[in-house]
């Protein structure tokens, strides 16, 4: 009898709402979807100021329950009724989680007694900034609003520095229905797996098959940005560890001001650099090629005074940079990559294409590139025979790991002449003498007396049939 009069109490309501009878007033509306742990979703329009039991007596006809048989989880913590949306910190299109309770009932003489609701605020509004980057900072702090949640991210979809929302989901079936033991008390908590345990209220999660009590499933956390309308939740942003609210007031080591945020290098100092002087910092030694290619955390920086274990692991924090600084960076990168690799730089003027070689091999073509065929341990065009040496070249391999490889191509050719013969003649793969094509086919004869060698102007090898089909007129 009490399911069909619910059934038929959920009809009027609905029939009610068809004619804007019964309708809450929204003056500050957000577009929220609400989840259940069965799968189903609605999308439902709130107001930023009501509390938790509003919005279950607004959605509630919506799932078929009645307010008080389900419980509302958010950022890993269930919502005590009495918080507000705005308290949440929830953005346009977020997702809350409806789960039908679980309650232990006890019986007694006097009738039943139903356990407490054990609700509590969301998880990024019970943790302060402080507890991520100084478990000791000064309590004054707490109940600054300005010292609250200030996790900093790059956002790929804003493609700039934001502040971050914490998120967790289950880290078998990654369903946001979950609810933590406790909350993460630093950045190893939330950065490496397996650290807090929860509880997944999926009742589709694995989990319920891995243990008999369902109590042993581990969070996975992730950040998302504050600052545009959420894309769901797959949704997810890099955290920047790194960058701090400036709670101390600390001034920064090379401007002295006293900045927010900042960024503090993992040095056991733990100097701090403000934001424009941490990208002047980066710019100056991205153009001088001073970046470190460190054989764990890749090609990065360290604290500008030096500092032993200091460089940045998170190379995200690089995105600072300007878009085409960026792109510099990741060119640098990878050039530094091949060569320490065992690869080599295709040494033509303009190219510099990376190519990864097998061991011994000697004759190198750049396919993927300008096509240039050169030799491994000159760098000079392919030739037949042992490198030749003059007081104008010197020894790359020597030098292949601690010198640009760009800046020591350029050295070597300032002089406007040499770079017009580098770029204007090609030498004879036999004997090496300088040879300039003036226009016709690409089949070559060395001019030199006594060698009179054949060879292609495009392979730089031996002319030969295939030559003759693939390009002997370009």
């Amino acid at each position: 009898m009490t399911s069909v009069l619910f059934t038929l109490k959920s009809f009027v309501y609905r029939i009610l709402n068809m004619f804007g009878f019964g309708q809450k007033s929204i003056t500050d509306s957000l577009n929220i979807f609400i989840k259940t742990n069965t799968g189903s979703t609605v999308s439902v329009n709130l107001d930023r100021m009501w509390d938790i039991r509003e919005v279950k007596q607004m959605v509630a006809p919506q799932l078929g329950l009645e307010p008080k048989e389900f419980k509302i989880i958010f950022a890993g913590k269930e919502l005590k009724d009495t918080i507000t949306l705005a308290e949440c910190n929830l953005g346009q299109r977020s997702t809350l989680h409806a789960v039908k309770i679980k309650k232990k009932i006890e019986t007694t003489k006097v009738g039943v007694i139903e356990e407490e609701d054990s609700g509590s605020k969301p998880l990024n509004e019970t943790l302060q900034d402080t507890s991520f980057y100084d478990l000791e900072e000064d309590k004054k702090h707490e109940d600054n609003s300005e010292g609250k949640v200030h996790f900093y991210v790059y956002c790929p979809t804003c493609k700039s520095l934001k502040n971050g929302k914490l998120r967790v989901i289950c880290e078998i079936c990654k369903s946001g229905a979950f609810t933590v033991y406790e909350d993460p008390q630093n950045w190893d908590d939330v950065l490496k797996p397996k650290q807090i345990l929860g509880y997944c209220e999926n009742e589709f999660c694995e989990s319920k098959k891995m243990s008999e009590n369902e109590e042993f499933t581990f969070a996975e956390f992730f950040f998302k940005c504050c600052e545009h309308t959420s894309l769901g939740e797959n949704d997810r942003t890099v955290p920047l560890h790194l960058i701090k609210t400036n709670l101390k007031d600390i001034p920064c080591l090379s401007c002295a001001d006293v900045c927010n945020p900042v960024l503090v290098f993992p040095c056991k100092d733990r100097h701090v650099i403000c934001i424009d002087c941490f990208k002047q910092y980066c710019t100056v030694r991205l153009s001088e090629r001073q970046f470190w290619q460190h054989p764990e955390h890749g090609y990065t920086l360290s604290c500008p005074i030096g500092c032993a274990d200091s460089f940045i692991e998170e190379l995200h924090h690089f995105r600072l940079l300007s878009e085409t600084q960026y792109a510099q960076y990741q060119k640098f990168a990878t050039e530094e990559f091949v060569l320490r690799s065992g690869g080599v730089l295709c040494p033509q003027p303009g190219c510099g294409m990376g190519i990864l070689i097998d061991e011994g091999c000697k004759k190198i073509s750049c396919l993927h590139g300008c096509g240039y065929v050169f030799c491994r341990d000159c760098l000079q065009g392919y030739h037949i025979g042992e490198c030749q040496t003059n007081d104008e070249t010197t020894d790359s391999a020597s030098c292949l790991y601690s010198v640009d490889p760009t800046k020591a191509s350029s050295a070597r050719w300032d002089e406007a002449s040499k770079i017009a013969i580098r770029v204007l003649t090609k030498p004879c793969p036999k004997c090496r003498t300088p040879t300039e094509r003036d226009g016709g086919c690409m089949h070559m004869v060395c001019s030199r007396a006594g060698c009179e060698y054949h060879w292609c102007w495009v392979c730089q090898g031996p002319w030969t049939r295939e030559c003759m089909g693939n390009h002997w007129f370009g």
